[in-house]
């Protein structure tokens, strides 16, 4: 059985693709690429069919990640086939549950920084949009950090799900 993860951000060019990138590695590094799914898809539709920032994709390339993308925008109906939707913050969060058709479809949306035990209360990851390169490097920091806890996590629910 595949266990399918989807990343959303605003408009899947900044932060959703590069938490897509980093998790499909450490997916493929642990040896899970045949059993979990990784995407990442926008609240909104401004830039479908986009390519990533180029930005996030000079980030993601320098530290050794796959870079790549296209922008869509993030369907409801996906809800059915999907068994995580991570939202980059809480506006998404808000959003993404809204548009969730069951109840047991909007506890399907967590936050990617609740898997960082050291996040604490700030559960955000900033939008790097409007600014410099730096913010794309905290962005993938941050990014890289949960993405420990959500693979130990996804680690357990496919456990849970083979027993």
């Amino acid at each position: 059985m595949t266990y399918r993860v989807c990343f959303v951000c605003t408009g899947n060019i900044c932060r959703s693709p590069m938490a897509e990138s980093v998790f499909r590695a450490r997916v493929a590094a642990a040896g899970l690429d045949g059993l979990v799914e990784v995407d990442s898809a926008g609240t909104d539709g401004w830039h479908e069919g986009e390519g990533a920032d180029p930005r996030a994709e000079t980030v993601l390339r320098e530290s050794g990640y796959a870079a790549g993308h296209a922008a869509r925008r993030f369907d409801p109906s996906w809800f059915a086939r999907l068994d995580l939707v991570v939202a980059l913050d809480s506006g998404h969060l808000r959003s993404l549950r809204r548009l969730a058709p069951t109840k047991r479809d909007a506890d399907k949306v967590r936050l990617l920084r609740s898997y960082d035990p050291a996040a604490g209360d700030d559960l955000d990851v900033p939008d790097p949009y409007y600014g410099d390169a730096g913010g794309f490097e905290e962005c993938l920091e941050m990014v890289e950090t949960a993405s420990t806890g959500l693979l130990a996590a996804v680690r357990t629910d496919l456990e849970g799900q083979a027993a």
